[in-house]
């Protein structure tokens, strides 16, 4: 199982009026494994996003310490108050610890039950109630799984379930089977679908039975157990004149998408592999402050170097919004990023005398530093797996 991927991700509408989504996601990788938590906070806004936080946080805190899941879920409902009125907690959660090997350990507490996708089916799973020491109206439920290469598992709060809640056709809310049902219409129709695009889809059609107006904040996301999708990312000339055949065997041999950081590169590569580079000059039309990318044979992705590597690695550390951002090289790298789970930098280290010019742009900065800082924001923000390599 060590040669597959597990890849998390989610999306998240807010309340219709609210700017403070009262659902809160997090996940924490470790060296082992991936700790996801989703809640949702009783209430709206900031109040309810504020218990939210607190319980995402605490709980992917407890269990990364080596707390045992279920201990884990006693000491936040122990630490979370209990409304005076309607006897509830004052946030739901789904809390999922989940191993590099596709073991997961799952805990409820009154989200919406998560469902568990194999083979094109909604897979029936046994459940432990753990009783609750209080006068909580809720439950507390333990499961495991043990995943399966293309296995999925999605869970979401109410947000979800309940959009439509009043329509004819849906008096009670879009409700789990019906949403059950859609998940698996979108894996029929696309099985490769990632966990990023399956969690927006099924955000964006409960918001779609709201009219398009959440009435509740909508938080999907999902777990997808998988080959890995693999990038190597060129950027920069070697050190020697003679490091450039290695540089073309790399490109060669590499099995996964290829991009090209780098005019200098791109020439180098082109010369060493026997083809041609053609610029997208339409691009120069559209777009005057990022240098436009070009079309070669063996690779997905053509770009200049330091100023659309500054732009993207900007835009991740914001985390920009891919369907807002306009069309450029800046917006095909980073989705070409964010699309991959394992990436691989191959940066030359031969030093460009432009860069060092104090009147340039201070974002331009030396490539290898630039590089260092796209594996701890990809790996930290993005949970992906990096690696460079300097030649």
């Amino acid at each position: 199982m060590a040669d597959y991927f597990l890849e998390a991700d989610y999306y998240q509408i807010c309340k219709n009026g609210y700017q403070a989504c009262g659902d809160s996601f997090y996940s924490i990788k470790n060296q082992d494994r991936l700790v996801s938590v989703l809640a949702d906070g009783l209430g709206s806004g900031i109040k309810a996003s504020v218990l939210a936080t607190l319980t995402t946080t605490m709980a992917a805190g407890f269990i990364s310490s080596r707390m045992d899941i279920k201990r884990a879920a006693e000491v936040i409902l122990e630490t979370l108050p209990v409304c005076s009125s309607r006897h509830i907690g004052y946030s739901t959660f789904t809390i999922i610890d989940a191993g590099f090997d596709g073991r997961l350990r799952i805990i409820e507490h009154d989200n919406p039950p998560y469902a568990f996708v194999r083979d094109g089916r909604i897979m029936p799973v046994i459940k432990q109630e753990i009783p609750i020491k209080s006068f909580r109206k809720s439950h507390l439920y333990y499961s495991e799984l043990e995943l399966q290469p293309e296995d999925r598992v999605l869970y979401y709060s109410d947000g979800v379930s309940q959009a439509g809640m009043g329509l004819p056709h849906l008096p009670l809310g879009w409700q789990e089977k019906r949403v059950e049902d859609y998940i698996l219409g979108l894996v029929q129709k696309n099985c490769r679908i990632s966990a990023g695009q399956i969690s927006k889809d099924i955000a964006q059609k409960a918001c779609e039975y709201d009219g398009y107006k959440a009435a509740d904040d909508i938080t999907c996301a999902a777990l997808y157990f998988r080959n890995p999708r693999r990038t190597i990312v060129f950027t920069g000339p070697p050190y020697k004149k003679e490091h450039d055949a290695v540089l073309a065997g790399i490109a060669r041999e590499f099995s996964g998408k290829k991009v090209i950081c780098g005019g200098t590169t791109a020439a180098i590569l082109s010369r060493e592999l026997n083809t041609s580079i053609q610029v997208n000059l339409k691009e120069i039309k559209g777009n005057l402050e990022i240098p436009p990318t070009a079309n070669m044979d063996g690779f997905d992705l053509v770009t200049e170097g330091t100023i659309t590597l500054s732009r993207c690695l900007s835009a991740l550390e914001e985390d920009a919004n891919l369907d807002a951002m306009p069309e450029s090289a800046v917006r095909k790298l980073m989705k070409t990023l964010l699309d991959s789970d394992i990436i691989e930098f191959v940066v030359g280290t031969k030093i460009n005398d432009a860069h060092q010019d104090p009147a340039l742009p201070k974002d331009l900065e030396i490539r290898r530093n630039l590089m260092k800082q796209y594996c701890k924001v990809l790996e930290k923000k993005y949970l992906k797996s990096t690696r460079i390599v300097f030649v």
